[in-house]
């Protein structure tokens, strides 16, 4: 914070004040004063003109300036630490606290007293008009607290509090000010509007009736003729605020003429019982004020209604340029919907100026709105990017968790990714078990089958000098079956079975040493082919397969 020296109260701080956005003015760009609208503080920053101090208002600051210093000095001896009036600022915000203590952590702020004032500080609970100064010499100052009092410089009407800064309230003002600096580039004063009071439509003559039995005097004619012609002149096209006062003056015209008519049959009538001519001018004009009461009420209310309607809509298309200019810069994510009440700030307004200011500081605070969470989405997008460039499928569902506080969202990103990472771990690792387990079991399939053939018995042939020629013996096969065509004798290296073991078993073992396929099938007739051997049984040793000495369909 840098400390100012120009003394609270005179002209040299009036002009430093021209030159910032003051703690005092934070409720007023919030739209929340009771003293000051936001276009009203807009006009007076960009102009630089403040408005004159009535006698009245003066008073009143002079009282409070009175009640500030005597409180001071209550509070001092209450705490035991000396205070200080400061005038502070950073960057563009200045805060004039009323004190501060040596070690810059406790700030003293004093409002004159006032029942509604006091209560609030009993309960603890301001209202934003009051709290949004304290965020600002909190925020200005890096004070701790601040020992907020209401009082009138006494003990005896005397109610104090400590506010402390409530998280996100700061966020919230340095946005408000931020895009209060945007409205004021652009501000553009209207013109001063005037205090508006209805013209009533011009006078009428006073209906005088004189009767004896029948009229006797009157000027029922000039009458009639300047009420038709005051009536007919009421303006029914209504675009001010001093079109609309006159028109309810006009309405209210026309009920007091309905009702002066209708007083002045009554006091004909205790005259006279019927004088036609009368009663059918009286009437006659009666008619048509209440005619042309009821039109222009009509009227203003539509009109009125329709003018709102105006309002609220340029309000709308506004707000939505806004929301969609924020949308295509975020690209991948959209603004949530952020509710704009527009028509619950025009109630309660009597004239049109206090309307669209109402209107103007609640678009205010929904742009304002929609900054921030702009904001929160651009840093949960470049952490997407920071930390997620590889994991983007995990995140489809960014545009409902993008609006999280960006701690939030880093811890999120970062366990989904851990998350996932640990996923896919475990079924790399899976895959690993897998395949450990199958080759397993393959080598035990293998092993097992090793020992089986290991297990069988094995021929002892008996010596043989020369290879043993074995003859395919031609076969005769049955009349009714055709005979396959002979095969030429295959020699096969096998040594005639010793005579303790059975033929089929040395042929096999024979075999599997020998690494040849051994065939064994039916008997010879039906194949036509082979060896008779072995008790009529084929027995065929051939390298590789037997498709070369069997047909296809024995094959």
């Amino acid at each position: 914070m840098k400390i100012h020296t120009e003394q609270q109260g005179s002209q040299e701080w009036l002009n430093l004040r021209g030159k910032f956005f003051t703690a005092s003015e934070a409720p007023a760009m919030m739209g929340v004063s009771k003293y000051q609208s936001r276009t009203e503080l807009l006009a007076l920053k960009h102009t630089g003109i403040a408005p004159e101090v009535s006698a009245s208002t003066q008073y009143i600051y002079d009282k409070g300036h009175a009640a500030e210093a005597a409180a001071r000095v209550i509070l001092e001896s209450a705490i035991g630490e000396d205070l200080f009036p400061v005038v502070g600022s950073e960057g563009d915000l200045l805060a004039s606290m009323d004190g501060m203590d040596m070690l810059e952590t406790v700030l003293f702020e004093h409002k004159l007293w006032n029942e509604s004032l006091a209560a609030q500080v009993r309960a603890g609970d301001l209202e934003p008009h009051y709290y949004w100064q304290l965020e600002q010499q909190l925020l200005v100052s890096g004070a701790e607290k601040v020992i907020f009092v209401c009082s009138d410089g006494t003990a005896d009407n005397w109610a104090q509090m400590e506010y402390r800064a409530v998280p996100g309230r700061a966020k919230q003002l340095v946005d408000g000010w931020v895009q209060f600096k945007l409205d004021l580039a652009e501000f553009v004063p209207a013109v001063a509007a005037e205090v508006v009071t209805g013209n009533a439509p011009d006078e009428l003559p006073a209906l005088r009736i004189e009767m004896t039995g029948m009229v006797t005097g009157s000027n029922l004619k000039e009458f009639e003729a300047s009420a038709m012609a005051v009536i007919g002149a009421v303006k029914t096209n209504l675009q001010t605020d001093q079109d609309f006062a006159d028109a309810k003056k006009a309405v209210k015209w026309c009920a007091d003429a309905e009702s002066a008519i209708e007083a002045a049959k009554k006091r004909a009538l205790s005259q006279t019982e019927s004088i036609e001519v009368l009663f059918k001018a009286m009437d006659r004009v009666s008619a048509f004020a209440r005619e042309t009461r009821l039109k222009v009420d009509k009227m203003v209310k539509a009109q009125e209604l329709s003018i709102k309607v105006e309002i609220k809509q340029m309000a709308e298309a506004t707000f939505a340029t806004r929301v969609a200019t924020i949308n295509a810069r975020l690209g991948r994510v959209t603004l949530p919907a952020i509710a704009a009440d527009f028509a619950g700030a025009m109630k309660s307004k009597r004239n049109l100026a206090s309307i669209r200011d109402a209107v103007d500081s609640e678009l205010a605070r929904v742009k304002i709105e929609a900054n921030a969470i702009a904001e929160v989405i651009d840093a949960n997008l470049a952490t997407l990017r920071e930390l997620a460039a590889n994991h983007v499928f995990l995140f489809r569902d960014a545009q409902q968790i993008v609006t999280k506080a960006n701690d939030d969202f880093v811890l999120l990103v970062k366990a989904r990714i851990s998350e996932h990472d640990l996923e896919v771990k475990r079924a790399a690792d899976q895959k690993i078990e897998d395949d450990r387990i199958e080759a397993e079991r393959v080598e035990a399939v293998r092993v097992a089958e090793e020992a089986r053939i290991a297990a069988l018995p094995v021929a002892i042939d008996a010596p043989v000098s020369e290879p043993v020629a074995v003859q395919a013996e031609p076969v005769s096969a049955p009349a009714a079956t055709p005979t396959a065509a002979p095969v030429s004798a295959v020699q096969a290296s096998v040594s005639a079975p010793a005579a303790n073991q059975p033929v089929a078993a040395n042929v096999a073992a024979y075999a599997a040493s020998n690494r040849i396929t051994i065939v064994l099938d039916g008997v010879t007739d039906p194949i036509g082919l082979g060896m008779m051997a072995f008790g009529g049984r084929v027995v065929s040793a051939f390298n590789f397969d037997c498709s070369d000495y069997m047909p296809e369909d024995a094959a």
